[in-house]
């Protein structure tokens, strides 16, 4: 599945940080991810005491929003 800029998503598990699993968060890549993020996705606004984190496309769910 491919994701756009400011998609809405559910980070359903996330390597990056095991914190964010269960939150939803907003696609920052203009982009498919490439080598220099391991092909992962850039999700921000999650929480105010998680920064972004890079998401692999299997670990994150388009929300309806």
């Amino acid at each position: 599945m491919a994701f756009k800029a400011g998609d809405e998503v559910r980070i359903v598990r996330c390597e990056d940080d095991a914190r964010a699993a269960g939150r939803t968060g907003r696609i920052v890549d203009e982009v498919p991810p490439g080598p220099l993020t391991q092909g992962r996705w850039t999700v921000h606004r999650i929480g105010i005491v998680i920064g972004s984190v890079l998401c692999h496309t299997y670990e994150l769910q388009k929300t309806g929003r």
